[in-house]
């Protein structure tokens, strides 16, 4: 079938057109079939990367920067999908790595798997409408039965909640660490959960900053309970460390403020200016006397801070920090238990917050201010160091999935095992109750089945295992009742992973499940893509124009 517009004609023969000239239109099983193969060829580039013998990618992007992940959100962003139907799993793994931050390739993967198995069902003659139905009745009975065989745990235990922050690291570059760095997580997350009204956990995830520094190793990232403020401290005569902090914090200008309006002074002789500048000064050293009066010796100012004031506040022995971030000025007020005060006025010693130390230290080249030891901070720093500007830059995408992770946890508090285990337990009692199913739809609903075994069989290829075998093993294990067999692809084994302490959150699965349905619904549902012509705008850069493209050919 042509991919090009077809023609309608009067009665006199006169072609009538009704789309743009320069579109086209692809219809059918040609169009579904398109968008199915552009799926797939997604889901292929980041099958490599699942489990702990993933494989990274290296992105290079059009200015030549290098991106070296293994996160398959990460790596979807940074390439330029073109084609529209793969730019909705491009979606999909976004949406994962918002709502839940873990499983993202997962994700994909199944969707991809589920338009595969959709594939030679459509060749067979089932009518896509029967399989998207057969699909979302396979979904919800799936999400049925993984909140069956999850299993509950404390939402404030900190031994499951390492498992499960070591388990999401434990396919990533800092896996040789990741034992260390989960407890340091598990320890953030914790101090920052909030109890909520309904007697559960709530975490918000900002109250946790992450700074990142090339230098040092892996080993030397830290969990500091206070706030790290890539500022330095303004002035040299200043106080480099103070112990037992009181801090002050002003979202103010420490200057005199300029008039809003257009303001002359007529000045006749030198003593008025003097009078002028003496006013100045005074005003600015009523201010710093104000800062020292309520006892405070460290101050964080939002805006700028005049020269005297710093010369003012040095001879107090106040160490002063400008520019801050209002970011980092709502964390420091949450961690220190300051209040922050609009102008200096305001400023009562009732305001001020503590914290054992605030120090400046030299982190590589830049001097960093770094608030440390208060007393139950609601908001606390994690300072990632390693080899390189790639292997922190990594580090912190590895970080980000386990701190989402243990959060979810924290706030459901239900987890299953890894290494494909619930995807096999799922598939196999899926297939028992597809029996109950009549008409097409049970063959649409064992595909669903089919497809979830994609992900274990993933996992022991890239672990090196025949996939045949290991499936073969996998499903004889699972029907003899062992819930929590999987792949150990470190030990290249069908173990119990459970006992190999390998955990994720029920949560993750449950949002793979729903994404990867709905994304594969919504694919196999398109029987006509209708491309409109490239405008005849001005030369764009090279490598085409961005977007849906229009052109012969395009999406072929």
């Amino acid at each position: 079938m042509s991919t090009q517009a077809i023609p309608a004609v009067t009665s006199g023969g006169q072609p009538v057109l009704i789309l743009k000239e320069g579109s086209n239109q692809s219809r059918g099983r040609e169009a579904s079939r398109n968008n199915i193969q552009a799926a797939k060829l997604v889901a292929e580039i980041v099958k490599s990367s699942i489990g702990p013998r993933g494989m990274d990618k290296m992105l290079v992007d059009s200015l030549g920067d290098v991106t070296i992940t293994n996160d398959g959100a990460t790596m979807l962003k940074e390439i330029d999908v073109q084609h529209p139907a793969a730019k909705m799993l491009v979606e999909v793994s976004k949406a994962t790595d918002n709502e839940v931050g873990d499983g993202t390739t997962s994700a994909v993967i199944l969707a991809g798997a589920l338009l595969e198995k959709a594939e030679a069902l459509v060749d067979k003659g089932v009518h896509p409408t029967i399989i998207v139905e057969g699909y979302n009745k396979a979904a919800a009975q799936a999400i049925k039965v993984l909140g069956e065989i999850a299993q509950k745990v404390p939402p404030n235990g900190k031994d499951a909640l390492t498992k499960i922050a070591r388990t999401s690291m434990q396919t990533k570059l800092v896996s040789r660490d990741a034992q260390g760095l989960a407890e340091l997580i598990v320890d953030a997350v914790l101090q920052v959960a909030e109890k909520t009204d309904a007697g559960g956990y709530k975490v918000d995830l900002d109250n946790i900053k992450v700074e990142k520094k090339p230098g040092g190793s892996m080993h030397d990232t830290k969990l500091i309970k206070g706030i790290v403020l890539d500022k330095e401290v303004v002035h040299a005569g200043m106080p480099k460390r103070v112990e037992k902090a009181k801090i002050a914090l002003v979202n103010a200008a420490f200057e005199i403020e300029k008039t809003e309006f257009d303001a002359k002074l007529n000045i006749s002789d030198p003593s008025m200016m003097k009078k002028f500048l003496d006013e100045e000064t005074r005003m600015l050293k009523g201010m710093s006397d104000k800062v020292v009066s309520i006892g405070a010796n460290v101050l964080v100012c939002q805006k700028g801070m005049d020269d005297i004031a710093q010369h003012y506040l040095a001879k107090a022995g106040v160490l002063a920090v400008r520019r801050a971030k209002e970011s980092d000025l709502t964390k420091l007020a949450k961690a220190t238990g300051a209040r922050i005060a609009n102008n200096f006025d305001d400023l009562t010693a009732g305001d001020l917050g503590f914290a054992d130390l605030v120090e400046e230290r030299k982190v590589e080249q830049d001097k960093w201010v770094f608030v440390e030891g208060c007393k139950n901070p609601k908001a606390v720093s994690i300072l990632i160091r390693g080899g390189t500007q790639r292997i922190v830059d990594e580090a912190e995408r590895s970080m980000h999935d386990a701190l989402m992770v243990s959060k979810d946890v924290v706030e459901k508090p239900a987890v299953v095992a890894g290494g494909g285990a619930p995807e096999a337990e799922v598939a196999a009692q899926i297939m028992k109750w597809t029996e109950k199913l009549t008409g097409r739809e049970q063959l649409a609903a064992q595909k669903f089945a089919d497809a979830l075994e994609t992900i274990p069989v993933c996992l022991a290829t890239n672990a090196g295992l025949d996939p045949i075998d290991t499936m073969t093993e996998l499903r004889a294990k699972h029907a003899e009742g062992g819930v929590w067999f999987g792949v150990e692809a470190k030990a290249g084994k069908v173990k119990d992973m459970y006992k190999e302490n390998v955990i994720e959150p029920l949560s993750v699965k449950e949002q793979i499940v729903k994404s990867a349905t709905e994304a594969a619904s919504m694919i196999l549902r398109i029987d006509d893509v209708i491309a409109a012509g490239k405008s005849k705008g001005p030369a764009g850069p090279p490598g085409g124009a961005g977007g849906m493209g229009g052109g012969e050919g395009e999406f072929d």
